[in-house]
């Protein structure tokens, strides 16, 4: 069985939040459970499945931000949740890939959370950190601060937009251009130095051309300004910014690219750091790389978060969407 990751246009979240009255004097794992049912039950299109439910703060009576309120006294408990949703077709299309594999799903979970459990540390989320995953074909953005999510967002843009710039900018197929974004790709002209010749082979073939490389920069930077400008939107049209208190963390293998931490911090104007698993050991000089981020992200929190020991996950056993799609 194996943990897969999803990401993709059709996921979104919001926060929400609901209250209950405790039953006896003080907080139970029963009243827990209760108030997280009562945030869940938000009116969601029958097209969409929820995710994930992820507690921010437990509030009992007058006491707020409190991380786990169990056998606490008070009258009135309530809690404030991230809730991620995905469309049903695109998760059932999911685990029907994985299934004709030969393998059983055993959990779906949002890309930027998996990977966030191998790049980040117990500091940055407790302070707050904007996590920016840049990935092939979406750019997957979460908000931490206070030791949990505030906020996540899945953006259309990613690296394959540098691909098709780069082949359309100098004429040249897909594949020589990711071989040339690979080898010469810069994102920031402040780190260029002496200008060069790169050799570019035409679209149907012929003789290739030689063409500058600050040319190729010049056809990158825009777009990696615009992918960071994008996700710095995300976080503060919700009036977030106050929450960012250690700065940003870049990973995915489109961070790679040489400038692309420099272009980030002139549109953050934050601290910015690359991003790679750390909790792995005796495989570091293969995954200390920003491109396994999310591969070792899923192994980990398949370890720490099991199913069962999650109420609410969307595998659910009376709404199970893995039996809908085998019967």
């Amino acid at each position: 069985s194996v943990v897969v990751g999803v990401a993709g246009e059709h996921v979104a979240s919001f926060n929400s939040s609901g209250a209950i009255a405790i039953k006896q004097d003080e907080v139970s794992r029963d009243d827990m459970k209760q108030v997280l049912e009562a945030a869940r039950a938000v009116a969601i299109p029958l097209n969409r499945k929820i995710l994930h439910v992820i507690p921010q703060e437990y509030i009992v009576d007058d006491q707020e931000g409190l991380r786990n309120p169990l056998g606490i006294s008070g009258v009135r408990l309530e809690v404030k949740v991230h809730i991620v949703t995905g469309s049903v077709a695109s998760i059932q299309n999911i685990i029907k890939c994985v299934n004709r594999a030969g393998l059983d799903v055993r959990d779906i979970v949002l890309e930027q959370l998996a990977a966030s459990e191998s790049v980040l540390t117990e500091d940055e989320k407790e302070l707050g950190v904007i996590f920016i995953e840049v990935g092939g074909g979406t750019t997957d953005v979460a908000l931490f601060s206070k030791g949990s999510v505030r906020h996540t967002a899945v953006l259309p843009v990613g690296g394959n937009q540098f691909t098709n710039d780069i082949a359309v900018g100098l004429r040249t197929p897909l594949e020589e251009a990711e071989r040339i974004k690979q080898s010469y790709g810069c994102a920031y002209k402040g780190l260029m130095g002496d200008d060069r010749l790169l050799e570019v082979p035409p679209v149907g073939g012929g003789e290739s051309r030689q063409l500058s490389h600050k040319l190729l920069c010049e056809i990158i930077e825009p777009r990696g300004e615009e992918i960071f400008a994008i996700a710095k939107e995300q976080i503060f049209q919700g009036g977030m910014e106050g929450l960012i208190g250690s700065g940003v963390v870049i990973t995915g293998g489109s961070t790679i690219m040489k400038g692309m931490k420099e272009i980030a911090q002139q549109v953050f104007k934050l601290h910015v750091r690359t991003g790679y698993p750390s909790e792995v050991k005796g495989l570091n000089e293969v995954t200390r790389s920003p491109i396994y981020s999310t591969s070792v992200g899923l192994l980990l929190y398949g370890h720490r978060y099991p199913v069962e020991s999650r109420e609410y996950s969307y595998m659910k056993k009376e709404e199970n969407l893995f039996n809908k799609i085998k019967a």
